[in-house]
């Protein structure tokens, strides 16, 4: 950590304007062998010649609110990948993680299930997936920092676990996602959905300043639409609208809200491999 504030921020913001213009690594390397530090960027895809940097964000609170059913994040979701930048445009694009699992399918459990549908007992989760190529997640390190404007955004589909719903009960889909653009500023959305802050967090570094570290930050959005589900049960026809009403969807703008809170790294691809990534 640096000596005070104003130091440490200064300095974050120097590494991410570094990142996100892709110019040589974050700080003067240390020789040195992997690190511990490092170990987190194992999924970067640094085969991938456009990868300039590396990314993990995790989520460990906050809340999925669709239609009436509000979903609290209690298990981490993991963002992960790399980063390239065009060098005409300077625009930053999302590259996938090297093991195929950019965002992790982590299930959150449904407070009071699906109630209301006969035979549709115990538990009911709720999972986040990407719902698109991972060039399809924009991220903006600048917007990030200022509190200004998308963040972060990226499609995703909601799937519903149960027995009686089986393995393919969701919310949106690859040709109709999620669209979800999450700012850590001041959301605008429509009524009856109120403005909501979202925050940059707190600026810092690990590995002698060789990664940037981004905690306690906060994403927000609440003023997406949320589609009706398909796919669920034996019988879908049946089981579907039965589900859309339990959970209050489809769901248009102003009604739904989405809260993630947790922490990001970002390190340069050149020394990740230096470290022994």
């Amino acid at each position: 950590m640096l000596k005070n504030a104003r130091g440490s921020r200064a300095r974050a913001l120097a590494v991410a304007a570094a990142v996100v213009a892709s110019v040589g690594a974050l700080t003067v390397a240390s020789p040195a062998m992997a690190t511990g530090g490092f170990d987190v960027f194992e999924q970067c895809p640094l085969s991938n010649k456009e990868t300039s940097a590396c990314i993990v964000a995790s989520t460990t609170s906050g809340e999925f609110v669709v239609g009436n059913k509000a979903v609290p994040i209690k298990h981490t979701i993991t963002l992960q990948g790399g980063l390239s930048v065009n060098e005409e445009t300077g625009a930053v694009g999302f590259i996938g993680a090297a093991n195929g699992e950019t965002l992790s399918k982590t299930p959150q459990t449904v407070p009071g299930g699906l109630l209301g549908i006969e035979g549709l007992g115990g538990e009911v989760t709720a999972t986040s997936e990407l719902a698109g190529p991972a060039s399809s997640i924009t991220l903006s390190t600048n917007n990030l920092i200022e509190e200004s404007g998308t963040a972060l955004s990226l499609p995703i589909k909601l799937k519903l676990g149960n027995p009686l719903l089986g393995e393919h009960c969701y919310g949106g889909s690859n040709r109709h996602p999620i669209n979800i653009a999450l700012t850590t500023g001041t959301t605008s959305p429509p009524k009856p959905n109120k403005p909501i802050k979202g925050k940059a967090g707190t600026f810092t570094t690990e590995e002698e300043g060789d990664i940037l570290v981004i905690s306690n930050n906060s994403l927000v959005n609440n003023s997406f639409a949320a589609p009706g589900v398909e796919g669920c049960g034996l019988i879908p026809f049946f089981i579907d609208p039965l589900v859309d009403l339990a959970m209050g969807v489809p769901a248009g703008e102003g009604h739904n809200t989405a809260i993630l809170n947790g922490t990001m790294k970002i390190a340069s691809a050149e020394l990740a491999k230096e470290k022994g990534v």
